[in-house]
């Protein structure tokens, strides 16, 4: 039989050093970009052959249920409102970027008149606004951007 530290011995020594590697992790992965880059290409079939499995829908679902509300609400609390404003500062020039060509397309079109409350030619005009960032969409990823 293999000894081992508890459980409650390996959580809080694992809570208690591993914020003090800050340094460790910036060092590394600010500079990791191209490997995640080329891993994540290389993993594109592992990708598909996941989402496509069989029972895809099923492990998705189990996986949500283990998880439950209450980690998520946990998380929001603990996690997420402390990072919420600075990772909407760090994503500004992505946000820009990703932003941008759409409101330049929305600035380019013309709208059929406006109707009458409740007509439909009323969601036709955006329809038209639909199918425009729709075809934006997709000639952006066709660009690779």
């Amino acid at each position: 039989m293999i000894k081992v530290k508890s459980l409650a011995d390996v959580t809080a020594k694992w809570g208690d050093v591993t914020p003090g590697r800050t340094a460790y992790y910036e060092k590394a992965a600010s500079v990791a970009g191209a490997d995640w880059e080329a891993g994540a290409a290389a993993a594109s079939g592992a990708y598909k052959a996941a989402v496509t499995a069989a029972n895809i829908e099923a492990m998705f679902k189990g996986g949500v249920k283990k998880a439950g509300a209450a980690k998520y609400n946990r998380k929001v609390a603990t996690v997420g409102v402390a990072r919420f404003g600075p990772g909407v500062t760090a994503a500004v020039e992505d946000f820009e970027k990703g932003v941008g060509p759409m409101l330049d397309e929305i600035s380019k079109i013309t709208l059929s008149a406006r109707a009458p409350r409740g007509s439909e030619a009323n969601y036709a005009r955006v329809r038209e606004i639909g199918t425009v960032l729709h075809k934006k969409r997709l000639a952006l990823r066709a660009a690779g951007s």
